[in-house]
């Protein structure tokens, strides 16, 4: 029932390469996750391909890393209240394809799957996923590769901040 979700993926104006992107793929990705975690019928997810020069400039704002990065994501946050919004709205994600462009190349790994990745990692922090200690890491990533493996992505994520 993918019709009852609202993926919208945006390619940065300047973005080198745009025609390596599948914006369907993207969709799927963020699909499968909504699916699997029986999120709300009419939830809503804005997805923007970017440049690492826009990425640094988000983490360094939002993070105070003043680096590029591979993924961010922003949950929605809720209006006050009395204002009308959209409450299926979940948040956005912004992932750096040249980033990923320079890690694939390094390890010999598919643009497309780890564009993937980006987006099932990014949305299950938007529906309140993280890996800020080992055990909540544990919990996401069993999650990740349930949706990787449905996507049929033969990834494996290592634990690169608890190990």
């Amino acid at each position: 029932m993918a019709d009852k979700y609202t993926i919208l993926v945006q390619l940065q104006a300047d973005l080198p390469e745009p025609d390596r992107i599948n914006p369907k793929k993207l969709e799927q990705a963020a699909i499968q996750v909504l699916e699997m975690e029986n999120a709300a019928a009419d939830s809503m997810i804005s997805i923007v391909v970017s440049t690492d020069e826009h990425m640094q400039e988000m983490n360094k704002q939002y993070r105070g890393i003043d680096a590029p990065t591979d993924v961010l994501s922003f949950p929605s946050e809720p209006m006050p209240q009395g204002i009308d919004e959209d409450e299926g709205y979940l948040g956005d994600i912004i992932v750096s394809l040249p980033y990923l462009a320079r890690r694939v190349a390094q390890e010999q790994r598919s643009l497309h799957d780890e564009l993937a990745l980006m987006v099932v990692h990014g949305t299950l922090h938007l529906l309140g996923y993280d890996h800020d200690t080992a055990e909540t890491q544990q919990a996401m990533w069993a999650v990740q590769a349930a949706a990787l493996k449905a996507l049929a992505i033969d990834l494996i994520v290592p634990d690169y901040i608890h190990e």
